[in-house]
């Protein structure tokens, strides 16, 4: 017999009897085993055992001098496992019933970790962004000397970007629809909320570009207000970005608007 089919066949005896071994575990009723066993698997890095057994325990001990480190270790289990939702509940639920623990600032931060790992692409729904934002602010509040604090800034700073990010692509989508009006008012809201955007110049300028494109489709009655407000956002830009590589585009429409309101 080769060496490759003996090592296949001792692998497989020892995960049939390794599977043997978990499922007494799971039926016995010896709960301080049942403990051992769990975190045996825990440290071995075998999660989803361990999680299984802790689940059980966790009610089984409360109250008990093993219920914090049984409720930490169940928290984690699911963070290894990348099921953050989960992880969050249970170590914002440790926090809560265990506020004096030394790892209640880590349990803290894991929580709001968790939030930021489950934070999707900026294309996408940003409400657990938001609350990643939330729970890491609460943490640096709660811990401002943690030596945690410049890594959970980082984060908050990177969580920022991405609404920022949303925020100028849903603007400028209008405008790619041909939707000026509201594309001018998203845009200004945009600026509004992240004033020092990176995509800062190319918001002004689409922001010009809205307020013409609106004022040449508009009807007549309507115009020389609207071209006016071209005029004034033209002047906004010019101010802020005076040398920038859209400015022989705007001055046209400038010059178009100062033209088309001496004819109306």
């Amino acid at each position: 017999m080769s060496k490759y089919k003996i090592l296949i066949i001792t692998l497989f005896v020892f995960l049939l009897s390794s599977c043997s071994e978990y499922q007494k575990i799971l039926k016995s009723n010896d709960y301080n085993l049942k403990y051992k066993k769990a975190v045996e698997y825990y440290e071995s890095g075998d999660y989803y055992r361990a999680q299984s057994l802790f689940d059980e325990l966790v009610s089984l001990f409360k109250g008990t001098d093993k219920a914090e480190d049984i409720l930490y270790y169940y928290a984690d289990c699911h963070y290894q496992q990348r099921d953050y939702v989960i992880a969050a509940y249970y170590f914002d639920n440790f926090a809560k019933t265990f506020p004096y623990s030394p790892k209640t600032e880590q349990a803290v931060y894991n929580s709001a970790y968790c939030y930021y790992l489950n934070s999707p692409r900026s294309s996408l729904d940003q409400s657990d962004t938001k609350k990643a934002i939330n729970a890491m602010q609460y943490f640096i509040n709660k811990y401002p000397d943690s030596n945690k604090i410049d890594e959970a800034n980082e984060i908050i700073d990177k969580l920022h970007f991405k609404l920022e990010e949303k925020s100028y692509n849903n603007a400028r989508l209008y405008y790619k629809l041909g939707d000026y009006q509201a594309a001018t008012i998203a845009l200004k809201n945009s600026i509004k909320d992240f004033p020092d955007s990176k995509y800062r110049e190319e918001i002004l300028y689409l922001i010009v570009k809205s307020s013409f494109l609106l004022a040449e489709m508009s009807v007549p009655s309507k115009q020389g207000e609207r071209y006016q407000n071209t005029i004034s956002e033209y002047f906004v830009f010019i101010d802020e970005y005076p040398e920038s590589k859209y400015l022989k585009e705007i001055e046209k429409m400038y010059i178009k608007s100062v033209s088309r309101i001496k004819t109306l």
